[in-house]
């Protein structure tokens, strides 16, 4: 498909009554950081306004929806994932009447809407919070983790913050603990409350009726907690291989995974059943289980999530093994329920730094082809569209909390958070009319801008919209079968198919050219996908460094 004849239309999205299909099944979602998206006010950092602006971008990309990641009143200590107020808008950000303006803009031009939604806790300046700490009877005084301090004053067990140190702060005005997973600013809420879930329920109607089309769910792992407040056991280490961060030294048994999260789950779902064409995503975290999470969360005979994505899969290496395990791992979950697969966002170092080991730009290439042939959900981080790798960031730079307790053994969140670059000949990339941005960007972002990409046919940018195009057309990659198949390293080769369509798909995932025997393959009709083909003789197909191989099997 030639740059003229790509498709640039897109149809408004009609009122939710008359759009209650699973639309989300295979779709694409675009996730948008919006303090890093654009900058329409001049202050340095991203803002509602400023994604209205470049939303034509991200629906020229051709996908189905977006993610917008929180941009609620918050103090900002964890850059929004400590909310103070659920329902109001963060003046950084903008205002409600420009969050509406976003979803109208939004679903006119073809996209869905889903908003963060970070409930298992808050910040420690919500009203709920001040509350609960104020006295230890009445009004919301269990609606956060409180614990008695042992006889000694210490902590009422050992769980850890995933972020350092104790997961329990001493509050002195109650004279108890109170539980914190994260920050000591990001106080857990006791979601075994039933007055704690139908305030949440609560939060989640506020944003629907104002036409949202979905959730992604923050940290469903940790929602809930043992409520004996057992100690976790430790965790085993080789000699000399103790992990950065204390957190991975303990079997986190009872601090998190609880099987409490199924019943709240189904009770999430019943609530969207009233608006229809709504979807659920989750994020599961990477502790050990992680596959198989996704597959109870998202199993649609239980009726819990309609999809979730794993942390555990962005910390993985780019071998045909590793990622034939992955899928091997994740079969439960692509039979019976819905993955949605993604090697990048804002909490991960991005993927073609993550898993480039050789200096070849037809990595992002095979990265975008696997993630969107892949049985399920993608869901892209701004940026992957561009091939943007990490950013370098200074310590004097940093502002993430997490690298900053780290640091340098672990430089944090901040290499995947740096401004989007939208043109290469103006101040700041184009982020923003501010001298300094809030985090600084990188000489080779400013190289792969928006704009420089938009005006070259064979940028990769064509490339990612012409694939996204291509996979819109295939009725086995919507929502057809997936079979695995088992040829040698470095190849990993599955397919995917439907009674219209069967397709094999290989990826060579080294730096080096590779020849796929015939005779180890069905009968194939290799596919002319722009940008991916592959040469082929009589007895092999020749797949070049991070090539890939799309072909129809003939029955």
């Amino acid at each position: 498909m030639d740059i003229e004849t790509f498709p640039r239309s897109r149809p408004a999205i009609a009122a939710r009554a008359s759009r209650g299909e699973q639309w989300w099944r295979g779709a694409a979602i675009y996730q948008i950081y919006p303090r890093s998206f654009r900058d329409s006010d001049g202050d340095g950092i991203g803002d509602l306004r400023g994604i209205v602006e470049k939303l034509d971008h991200v629906a020229d990309l051709g996908v189905d929806a977006i993610w917008i990641s929180p941009f609620y009143r918050s103090p900002m200590k964890d850059f929004g994932y400590d909310v103070s107020d659920h329902c109001d808008v963060e003046p950084m950000f903008g205002t409600l009447a420009d969050f509406d303006d976003l979803v109208a803009r939004a679903h006119r031009l073809g996209l869905r809407v889903l908003i963060d939604q970070v409930w298992s806790h808050t910040s420690d300046e919500h009203p709920w919070f001040a509350a609960s700490r104020a006295a230890r009877e009445g009004g919301k005084a269990d609606w956060y983790v409180w614990a008695e301090a042992r006889p000694d004053g210490s902590p009422p067990n050992n769980w850890l913050s995933v972020f350092g140190g104790p997961a329990w702060t001493w509050d002195p005005r109650r004279r108890q603990y109170y539980l914190h997973h994260f920050l000591p600013a990001q106080p857990q809420l006791n979601l075994y409350n039933p007055a704690v879930v139908d305030a949440v329920l609560g939060i989640a109607a506020f944003w629907l009726d104002r036409g949202v089309d979905g959730f992604r769910l923050d940290a469903i792992d940790f929602m809930f907690h043992d409520r004996a407040l057992r100690s976790n056991p430790p965790r085993q280490h080789a000699a000399g291989a103790l992990p950065t961060r204390p957190f991975g030294m303990q079997q986190h048994l009872y601090d998190m995974l609880q099987p409490d999260v199924f019943p709240f789950l189904a009770r999430l779902r019943a609530f969207l059943a009233r608006y229809p064409g709504t979807v659920t995503l989750g994020e599961v975290s990477s502790e050990p289980g992680a596959y198989g999470r996704c597959a109870q969360y998202t199993d649609a005979r239980e009726g819990r999530l309609d999809a979730a994505y794993t942390l555990a899969l962005m910390k993985e290496q780019l071998t045909a093994s590793a990622v034939r395990s992955v899928l091997i791992s994740m079969d439960a979950a692509i039979e019976h329920g819905c993955v949605c697969w993604a090697f990048s966002n804002h909490d991960v170092v991005r993927a073609v730094t993550r898993w480039k080991s050789e200096s070849d730009e037809r990595l992002p290439h095979a990265l975008t082809a696997l993630l969107l042939t892949l049985p399920g959900n993608a869901c892209i981080y701004q940026g992957e569209e561009l091939g943007l790798p990490e950013a370098d960031i200074a310590r004097e730079d940093m502002r993430d909390p997490y690298g900053i307790s780290f640091f340098p053994t672990f430089i944090g969140r901040d290499g995947a958070r740096t401004p989007m670059p939208w043109a290469v000949d103006q101040p700041q990339a184009g982020f923003t009319a501010a001298t300094r941005p809030w985090l600084p960007i990188p000489p080779d972002h400013v190289g792969r801008a928006v704009a420089r990409q938009e005006a070259d046919p064979t940028s990769f940018l064509w490339v990612f919209r012409r694939l996204i195009a291509w996979r819109k057309a295939q009725p086995a990659l919507r929502d057809g079968g997936f079979r695995l198949l088992h040829p040698p390293e470095p190849v990993l080769v599955f397919e995917r198919g439907c009674e219209q369509q069967r397709l094999l798909l290989a990826f060579n995932l080294q730096g080096a050219t590779v020849r796929l025997p015939r005779d180890e393959l069905p009968e194939l009709r290799p596919v002319e996908v722009p940008d991916f083909a592959v040469d082929a003789t009589e007895d092999a197909f020749v797949l070049p460094p991070y090539g890939v191989l799309i072909a129809e099997v003939e029955e």
